[in-house]
């Protein structure tokens, strides 16, 4: 099987299982997990850091040009991360996890200036193969032509419990409604914004976690026909 054929495009909500099921996915095939989410998480965290004016498209979209921004696999944490997120050579994983970032990232994501530029560099890190990436428009814009697509969705409210669950494990204060009332804004927002809008591309499998074990849900991807193959072509090289 050809590299750059080895790509698996997984699209869907905040906190649907998308990453989870990306990152055992990845595990399963012995491949990088791509988790583009997190790559807009750090230019906003960026902004924050940088106190940019959020509302200032044109500042913003400028800091991203020059990020210097890397994902690689988590080996040597044993914290509970998918990936390390490297910012100008700082880890900050964890950080693009902090409220603040939450509430800005839509925002952030959705200027074009700040999708293009991390879009290029999406692509370029999906073409070097044997990849899993996640995100909100991978199989409709940043990899339309992927071979594999699949769409990930639960309820808001079962999404809302994983994040306040998440947010506890690490010993954070959170709040289940504030959580709740911010995921329903967010789908609205990512659902209907004008550039690269989050929706389910015509040939992705859709995926529900609601009320499944993980471990259910990668067995049902497991059987799918394309990845048996790319867990054979794993398993011969």
């Amino acid at each position: 099987m050809d590299v750059a054929e080895k790509v698996v495009a997984i699209d869907g909500p905040a906190a649907s299982g998308k990453s989870t099921i990306g990152r055992m996915l990845a595990d399963e095939l012995g491949y990088l997990l791509i988790d583009t989410g997190c790559m807009y998480r750090a230019a906003t965290w960026a902004a924050i850091q940088e106190k940019a004016d959020i509302d200032d498209e044109k500042a913003v979209v400028e800091l991203t040009k020059h990020l210097e921004m890397s994902i690689v696999s988590p080996m040597g944490y044993d914290d509970g991360r998918f990936y390390t997120v490297f910012l100008n050579n700082l880890d900050v994983t964890w950080n693009l996890r902090q409220a603040e970032v939450d509430a800005k990232v839509s925002q952030v994501s959705a200027y074009p200036g700040v999708r293009i530029n991390l879009v290029k560099r999406q692509r370029e890190m999906a073409s070097r193969g044997e990849v899993v990436v996640v995100g909100r428009d991978i199989g409709t814009v940043v990899l339309p032509a992927a071979p594999l697509k699949l769409y990930v969705v639960a309820s808001a409210e079962e999404r809302a419990k994983r994040r306040w669950h998440e947010n506890l494990s690490r010993g954070e204060e959170s709040n289940y409604h504030d959580i709740l009332a911010d995921i329903i804004r967010r789908d609205d927002f990512d659902a209907n914004r004008e550039h690269s809008p989050m929706r389910q591309a015509p040939d992705a499998i859709r995926i529900d976690t609601s009320g499944r074990s993980v471990e259910q849900i990668l067995k049902q991807i497991m059987e799918l026909e394309y990845i048996s193959h790319l867990a054979a072509s794993s398993k011969i090289a």
